[in-house]
């Protein structure tokens, strides 16, 4: 489910849920709920940023040096 979201739909994922944790109106354990899925989105955003990373070190690799 997650794991099929694009860098910037977890990116607003993970916004939506460090709002509502800054709106501060939630109870502990919506909180601690919001908090675990905040963690999972920031992962996804990591592995999509290192993916292009890894792309980019390839290409970068491939191009003939002048």
């Amino acid at each position: 489910m997650s794991e099929d979201l694009t860098y910037e739909q977890a990116l607003d994922k993970l916004d939506e849920q460090l709002k509502l944790l800054e709106d501060g109106n939630l109870s502990l354990e919506d909180a601690l709920k919001a908090v675990d899925a905040s963690r999972v989105y920031l992962k996804i955003c990591n592995e999509r940023l290192e993916a292009a990373r890894k792309k980019i070190d390839v290409r970068a690799e491939s191009e003939p040096s002048e």
